[in-house]
């Protein structure tokens, strides 16, 4: 075992299976003492288990470290607050937090119900917040705290998941708020893409993977810069050979981000998917025109074609009618 994390704990929210069972073993072998959160939900939400985190916790106090087991849903608030409880009353106090817990409930946004963005949006950035606002007084408290939330590459832009997109792109406008509140009390929140073939990946046809890794890669022609399809690919499992596609090549940097090394490393999105560990720039202005005064209509249709919207293409131009039966 390392001592990088020796005398911390962590809670590791969807941490029974996958990505977030290789981050709270890694961060036991690292000292860290770890709550071990999952519900034992499948991939939609539906049904529970105790299993899932009892088996990991179980595995770590195995190996000589400590664990306990949380089956509470971060998806409420009184529920998160249970979580947090759990960490202060086992083991005194509350170090790291890492939300990975998630759900897909995929559609195209025409035929997405209101439960099923709801759903969505409560596990990933509603959690983001219960968890994070109930966390937060204990490591103000010591005046040290380390956060990680789990957002997705997909939220630059997913086609059938505008509901996991708009909660994953939330957490990240979430984290880099939260990161200037925190700062000053020695807290920081960082956000992360991960990547893996995991249960969650598996749902995914693999037609709609292709059409998505093909789509993105039509887009990137001609940008000068890598094609975002590269970061998809890796993320659904397309790309690279089986060993980059497996959930413990995310867990060293994602735990580098919880150690004292990275105190500097704020307000940050990294992707942590396979052999990769990549730095993603905050939004920033690409273009802009001026004039003293209001514009107008004319002037912009004259204008922006040549100037902000040069070089801009559709993500997704309108499929040409078909044309009509003899």
């Amino acid at each position: 075992m390392g001592e990088r994390l020796k005398g911390k704990v962590a809670i590791v929210t969807g941490s029974g299976r996958g990505i977030g069972r290789t981050l709270a073993l890694l961060l036991s072998q690292e000292g860290a003492a770890v709550v071990v959160n999952d519900p034992g939900v499948a991939v939609d939400g539906s049904g529970a288990s105790s299993a899932p985190a009892s088996e990991v916790a179980k595995e770590i106090r195995a190996a000589g470290g400590m664990a306990a087991a949380n089956f509470d849903s971060v998806a409420e608030y009184e529920s998160a607050g249970r979580i947090v409880q759990a960490a202060v009353s086992e083991f005194g106090r509350l170090d790291i937090l890492c939300h990975v817990a998630g759900i897909l409930r995929d559609r195209m946004v025409f035929n997405m119900s209101e439960e099923e963005w709801d759903s969505v949006l409560r596990v990933h950035l509603y959690g983001a917040f219960n968890m994070v606002r109930n966390a937060v007084p204990h490591m103000m408290a010591q005046r040290h705290g380390r956060i990680v939330l789990f957002s997705s590459v997909s939220g630059l832009g997913a086609s059938g998941q505008a509901n996991y997109a708009s909660a994953k792109e939330g957490m990240v406008g979430f984290m880099r708020a939260a990161s200037r509140e925190l700062g000053p009390y020695g807290i920081t929140v960082n956000a992360v893409y991960p990547g893996a073939a995991t249960r969650m990946t598996a749902t995914v046809p693999q037609s709609t993977v292709q059409r998505r890794v093909q789509q993105e890669a039509q887009n990137a022609t001609g940008t000068g810069g890598p094609p975002a399809s590269a970061a998809a690919a890796m993320l659904l499992g397309m790309a690279g050979v089986p060993e980059m596609r497996t959930p413990e090549n995310n867990a060293p940097k994602v735990v580098y981000l919880c150690t004292d090394t990275a105190k500097d490393i704020t307000g940050q999105v990294v992707q942590t998917s396979g052999w990769d560990m990549s730095y993603y720039s905050p939004r920033h202005l690409m273009a802009a025109i001026h004039k003293n005064g209001r514009w107008s209509l004319d002037e912009l249709e004259r204008l922006v074609p040549v100037s902000l919207a040069a070089g801009v293409k559709n993500p997704a131009p309108p499929i040409p009618p078909s044309p009509p039966s003899v």
